[in-house]
């Protein structure tokens, strides 16, 4: 099975010794997020865990860490814009994260970590043509680093409308002029440029628009065939493709407290949130409360065993 760490807050940056806890003690308590008293119990160890899933703005304190990710397969997905602190306050200096993610992708592999640029939202101030030059000097930077860049456009969720008022979508014209754009920079760098949600518009333009958390992207990372359990849904019906992981994180926990953050309901919950981490806790947040129902999930490891013959 998949565990994922990233879809709800970001783990490597400001939990990572909690994770490496998790890790040693073999299981994680996890919060269902609109019932916070229905609690599940995932097992942590690499006989059921085939591969754990990151997403990140900041590898840094979990790359002295790495050995205890050994037993497991890993993805890991960094996400690095041009941005500044007035749209990311509290994301480290974007050259210091590229340094970063060569690191990491030095210790896992080019096929088991991708760059995300995202989301994108344009304005006066980050223009279309500005993100193409942004785009272009942090591709160059990343070659030979990965071979999978992200992209998508801003989504004006209600926790985005709430927290970063003046956002507007992109337009279809700045869309596929930045698609076309990134695809033929992405190749050039030796990347494949794999929208996420955005449909397939840009396929016809040389994009991949299959998924970017796909059973393919993980059996590449695995270097082995996958079985996925039937009735594994999709993160986002009709707009994605990516397998539904099992997150073990909890919203209104991320301390980067982007504008566009669609986890984070606002900046004084966060706060609230972190005050009440315990890295010593099963649960990413406080601790067992007395409501609480604990099930323990049913897991099995997906790595297909059967032999085939490529002919």
């Amino acid at each position: 099975m998949i565990i994922q760490t990233g879809m709800r807050t970001d783990i490597p940056a400001f939990y990572s010794e909690w994770l490496i806890n998790r890790i040693k003690e073999g299981y994680v308590l996890v919060r269902n997020p609109y019932n916070p008293y229905q609690v599940t119990k995932y097992d942590l160890s690499p006989d059921v865990v085939d591969l754990i899933g990151f997403c990140t703005k900041n590898p840094a304190p979990m790359l002295t860490k790495m050995d205890y990710l050994k037993p497991y397969g890993q993805y890991w997905f960094v996400t690095i814009t041009p941005y500044g602190k007035d749209i990311e306050p509290n994301v480290p200096d974007k050259q210091k994260v590229m340094e970063d993610f060569k690191k990491l992708s030095d210790i896992v592999g080019v096929d088991s970590i991708g760059w995300r640029y995202d989301p994108i939202l344009v304005d006066l101030e980050h223009s279309v043509g500005w993100h193409i030059s942004e785009f272009e000097k942090m591709a160059k930077n990343l070659k030979g680093y990965t071979e999978t860049c992200v992209i998508s456009f801003i989504d004006i969720y209600k926790k985005v409308e709430r927290n970063f008022p003046q956002a507007r979508n992109v337009c279809q014209k700045d869309k596929i002029t930045i698609g076309k754009a990134f695809i033929d920079i992405a190749g050039k760098c030796g990347m494949t440029l794999k929208p996420c949600a955005e449909g397939t518009e840009l396929e016809q333009y040389g994009a991949d628009c299959s998924g970017c958390m796909s059973v393919k992207t993980y059996e590449k990372a695995l270097n082995k065939r996958l079985c996925v359990q039937k009735g594994r849904k999709n993160q986002r019906d009709g707009e994605c493709t990516c397998l539904l992981g099992n997150d073990i994180g909890a919203y209104d926990t991320c301390g980067h407290l982007c504008k566009y953050c669609y986890a984070n309901t606002n900046a004084a919950l966060v706060r609230e949130n972190i005050i009440k981490h315990d890295p010593k806790s099963p649960f990413l947040i406080g601790g067992t409360m007395h409501e609480d129902t604990i099930h323990k999930a049913d897991q099995s490891s997906w790595i297909d065993m059967q032999l085939r013959l490529d002919i």
